[in-house]
């Protein structure tokens, strides 16, 4: 069986992340990993924090603690919530880690062994008010390209348009607000991408099926304009993995540190090193090294669109560089930005839920279930509490909460809490094993195409389908003239419970363990055969009614949200 890599974009150190963070890469990453194992793979799913350049420093300066301290509390924090919203990675690493600066610096030594890695003079933005070189991030300025007005210097997040500080339109500086910029001469490394265009280009043309949103912004890059730019993989900040050339220095770079974007994605590699050396797994290069029997991993990373040309162009231009057996990404599944109530969502301007509020909030997985349901797939989703409200009250407490509870405390007042034992499935047992096994089918062909809405939507109508059983045949009035074909009924309709459970759970896993352990089957078993699945709780077996699994959001809540989170956050 194949095994699978998993790879989601690994969030920035500087703070918290909000809600259209996690649907982006983190949540789908985790739904994928969570059904994959639940099918049986092998999986390995790692993800980190992205600690170098300048978000940190300004981060760490706001907070008033030294860098690397700011960092390894952020990544704590970070981790904590993380695991609040069960997110199953094998391992949650760190960019700044040793692993990852001598596999930066390894790569960096092989590329400019293989004639990719150049020296240029350059002229760069420094702030005379801020006293420092400016990182391309730490200036913005208007769009030339599509006019907005908060491009940043490297790219622009509306157009998403690769840009160099000195296109934009009155420039400032973020940091101080100052337009006194002036262009200062500096020496870096340049990565020489021009170089790699052709096979990155003929290597993006054989992923038939990859998103047209991934292939797109790919191609926009390498044709739009004068095409796959070199680029410069070095800075002048303390905060980074140091310039050297493999093990030894590099003559003209002391000081200078590596360019976040290029050790970023080199950190997916070093974080299994990272899984090793904890202790948690045994072999990382048989994930990342095609000579160490890499050959049958099937390798999908999850992004937000913004990071998609790093993703397609960059770092797989780094490891074809290279000429080493490295693994390259297989399918690149890229999502499309979640908005919040009229505007976007944003980290550095700090407007929507964040994950740590959302928790405070709910539950994780009404969390899950919304986002994952409504994953800005092929455009732009938008969060509304509205919406919000009455998705989780409809799918959560009124499709599939309310099944178990029905059915539980029906069970209960009539026969027991136990699987009752009378009576013979008949034709409407049939139809409805009949129409859940093609459902299945259905379901599952989405979850493997990693499509994320229609896989909830056909959860969702298989949640529905126990609820019209149970309305059409309705059970509590069969008892009154056929107690044996109504505990039939009961019989199949208590087995849903498990079967819901078990498919659901890569959605709302806390929600599908309560179910399984009010019906006292602790352990997952994915039902590859859904009718011997539909038995596997025999006559006699004895189950619990379970407390009330999804709760409805009041009109109260909702309003009271809706204004608290009309702001920003500090």
């Amino acid at each position: 069986m194949t095994r699978h890599l998993i790879t989601s974009a690994i969030p920035y150190i500087n703070g918290i992340k909000h809600l259209g963070n996690l649907v982006g890469s983190q949540l789908p990453a985790d739904l994928y990993a969570r059904y994959l194992r639940a099918r049986g793979s092998e999986v390995l799913f790692l993800c980190a924090t992205d600690e170098h350049g300048t978000p940190a420093e300004l981060a760490a300066a706001k907070a008033g603690k030294p860098v690397a301290e700011y960092c390894a509390e952020m990544h704590a924090a970070q981790a904590k919530i993380a695991d609040g919203f069960g997110l199953s990675f094998d391992h949650f690493g760190r960019s700044s880690s040793v692993q990852n600066q001598k596999l930066t610096q390894h790569f960096a030594g092989v590329l400019a062994d293989q004639g990719l890695i150049e020296d240029v003079v350059e002229q760069q933005v420094y702030s005379v008010a801020d006293g420092r070189f400016l990182p391309d991030r730490y200036i913005e300025g208007t769009c030339p390209n599509c006019g907005f007005d908060s491009a940043r210097g490297d790219q622009c997040d509306n157009c998403t348009k690769q840009l160099d500080p000195v296109d934009l339109i009155d420039a400032h500086s973020t940091i101080s607000g100052s337009t006194d910029l002036e262009m200062r001469d500096t020496k870096h490394l340049f990565l020489k991408q021009s170089q790699m265009k052709d096979r990155l280009d003929q290597w993006i043309d054989s992923k038939a099926d990859w998103p047209v949103l991934t292939t797109s912004i790919a191609k926009k890059w390498l044709h739009d304009g004068d095409g796959l730019q070199d680029r410069g993989i070095t800075r002048d900040l303390d905060w980074g993995v140091p310039v050297r050339r493999g093990d030894a220095e590099w003559p003209g770079m002391e000081g200078k540190v590596f360019y976040v974007w290029f050790d970023a994605p080199i950190e997916y590699i070093a974080c299994a090193q990272e899984w090793v050396d904890a202790g948690k797994g045994t072999d990382w290069q048989r994930w990342w090294r095609t000579d160490q029997g890499a050959d049958d991993v099937r390798y999908t990373q999850f992004m937000g669109k913004d990071n998609v040309p790093f993703h397609t162009l960059s770092f797989p231009a780094t490891i074809m560089g290279s000429n080493e057996p490295w693994k390259l990404v297989d399918y690149i599944k890229s999502f499309n930005y979640l908005n919040y109530d009229g505007g976007q969502f944003s980290t550095s301007r700090g407007r929507g839920v964040f994950m740590d509020q959302a928790l405070e909030l709910l539950p994780a997985d009404y969390w899950r279930w919304w986002l994952l349901s409504h994953a800005p797939e092929t455009s732009d989703a938008e969060f509304t509490w509205e919406n919000f409200q009455s998705s989780v009250n409809k799918d959560l407490a009124d499709v599939l909460g309310n099944f178990v509870s029905r059915i539980t405390k029906f069970c209960r007042s009539k026969f027991g809490e136990a699987v009752p034992e009378a009576g013979e499935f008949g034709e409407a047992e049939a139809a409805l094993i009949a129409d859940l096994t093609e459902r299945v089918t259905r379901y599952q062909g989405h979850m493997d195409a990693i499509e994320v809405r229609k896989a909830a939507q056909e959860l969702r109508a298989i949640w529905a389908a126990g609820n019209e059983y149970l309305q059409a045949q309705a059970p509590w009035t069969t008892f009154k003239t056929d107690p044996d074909k109504a505990a039939a009924q009961v019989r199949l309709a208590l087995n849903l419970i498990p079967f819901y459970a078990n498919l659901s759970a890569p959605f709302i896993p806390d929600a599908a363990a309560k179910m399984l352990s009010a019906v006292h089957l602790p352990d997952q078993v994915w039902p590859d055969d859904v009718p011997a699945t539909l038995s596997v709780m025999a006559p006699g077996h004895a189950f619990d009614v379970p407390e009330v699994l999804f709760a409805k959001i009041s009109d109260e809540d909702r309003e009271s949200w809706a204004e608290r989170f009309a702001g920003t956050r500090d």
